[in-house]
């Protein structure tokens, strides 16, 4: 019997990206749920086997203009009460540390772009070792403050906390491992215009590191989701 993978989108191209493959051949049924399409309140917090909170361009602590957020936050604060297996990136990583009683707020500078993660102990003895070395794309510009009892697993020089994880099933990353460089991010380009002009980055550029690093993050990034995939309790 298929297992079920609910991957809760914020905007059409921030998806699951090379994970999708990985999900698949785990055995996973893969359903979106679209915000602003799909009702949120129609999804059990606790009946799927994976939950996925995608990225999204909104700060999570906007409930008040969005008020989506503060239903995704309940719902992850009643499934991270039961420990089931939940994954964040970028702005769902943030929502899991809220939902943590942790922090977020606005960084000095926004980090986008490709770089390495440096890695904690923890981190080097947990799914993301296989980033080693691998610049992952990063494309935020707040951060999450470290929940209680969570292991700090990744840091860059720009954002200290960068990734966590509560056990085996719960895991907070707040770069983009789950971006396929390889087939580039013209999507992202286009979306994210506005924010790429006032930060006066070059798309150009992030265009051809895409070109030079996308291989070799997306064997990285199967590796270290199939790695946390087979290590979930169930």
């Amino acid at each position: 019997m298929l297992k079920t993978a609910v991957a809760i989108r914020h905007i059409d191209f921030e998806d699951l990206g090379t994970f999708e493959a990985v999900l698949a051949s785990a055995g996973y049924k893969i359903h979106y749920y679209d915000v602003g399409v799909h009702d949120l309140w129609t999804l059990d917090p606790l009946l799927t086997e994976l939950l996925i909170v995608l990225g999204g361009p909104i700060g999570v602590y906007e409930t008040s203009a969005y008020p989506f957020l503060a239903e995704e936050i309940n719902l992850l604060r009643t499934r991270l009460a039961e420990n089931r297996p939940t994954l964040g990136i970028c702005l769902g990583a943030q929502q899991i540390a809220i939902a943590l009683d942790a922090g977020v707020s606005p960084m000095a500078e926004k980090e986008i772009g490709f770089s390495e993660l440096s890695l904690t102990e923890s981190g080097r003895k947990s799914p993301l070792r296989h980033l080693s070395d691998v610049p992952v794309l990063h494309w935020h510009g707040d951060t999450f403050a470290m929940p209680e009892g969570a292991e700090a697993l990744a840091a860059t020089p720009h954002c200290r906390n960068q990734a966590f994880a509560l056990g085996s099933n719960i895991l907070a990353v707040q770069f983009h491992p789950e971006v396929n460089a390889c087939t580039g991010l013209e999507r992202w380009f286009i979306g994210h215009t506005v924010e790429l002009a006032a930060a006066g980055i070059d798309p150009r550029n992030l265009r051809d590191d895409c070109a030079r690093v996308g291989p070799a993050l997306r064997e990285a990034a199967r590796r270290m989701f199939s790695e946390w995939l087979d290590g979930l309790e169930r």
